[in-house]
């Protein structure tokens, strides 16, 4: 596994460099935006880890120049805290933020849940099974502990949307144009309204959810299979 990181402070980056080099990964480092996008295009890497301030160019137009030629996870490591820019990050591109300071354990987490994600996409796997919930996308169906389940259109266009890039947050922006398109009212409460019908239906205690998770004023994650 390769992977490029793109970080200005060099104590981060060479914290960085250990662990991954610890855990079998050959790594690329730069400093700048300019050097780390011919790092991306030259070198394929498996993942690559940015840092969204840098000398010459902000982060959020590095993601965007990454997804014109690639769909290599990208972890967003910050010390930016604010929901609104995680949430700018992950509708631009990213598949995960990562606020500093971190620690070893749940870097190389959030790092293999990038991966498996990616692999699983380019798997197009046809079904979801996590504990005791089934969805068979070419059959539209969903099984709850071998329980049909019966949901709205809506409800399972959500549901199949998430299942499909489980353990990936889905900002609710994001869902809203995917479901409603691009004319959508911004006011999300529809979204709201909608999931907490499908908890009702998927979730023993929907205060406590198994499958579907809020990250609270960024969006929804489906749990992994």
């Amino acid at each position: 596994m390769t992977a490029v990181i793109i970080e200005d402070e060099k104590n981060i980056c060479s914290f960085i460099e250990t662990v991954l080099a610890d855990g079998a990964y050959k790594t690329f480092t730069a400093a700048t935006g300019t050097d780390g996008l011919s790092l991306i295009a030259s070198r394929c890497p498996d993942i690559i880890l940015l840092d969204l301030g840098l000398p010459d160019m902000d982060g959020m137009d590095i993601i965007k120049k990454v997804r014109q030629f690639t769909h290599t996870p990208v972890i967003v490591i910050s010390a930016r805290t604010q929901e609104a820019e995680k949430v700018a990050a992950l509708d631009c591109g990213a598949d995960d933020y990562l606020t500093k300071p971190f620690g070893t354990s749940e870097l190389l987490a959030r790092i293999r849940t990038a991966l498996r994600h990616s692999q699983r996409s380019g798997a197009a796997s046809s079904v979801y099974s996590c504990g005791g919930l089934v969805i068979d996308f070419e059959k539209r169906r969903i099984a709850l502990d071998g329980q049909e389940i019966h949901l709205t259109q809506i409800e399972y266009k959500l549901v199949s949307l998430l299942a499909r890039q489980a353990g990936k947050v889905l900002t609710y922006d994001y869902l809203m144009q995917q479901i409603w398109g691009p004319y959508n009212d911004s006011n999300n409460q529809i979204l709201r309204v909608n999931m907490a019908h499908i908890r009702r239906k998927l979730e023993k205690n929907p205060a406590e959810p198994e499958y579907i998770f809020t990250e609270i004023g960024v969006g929804y994650r489906m749990r992994e299979e």
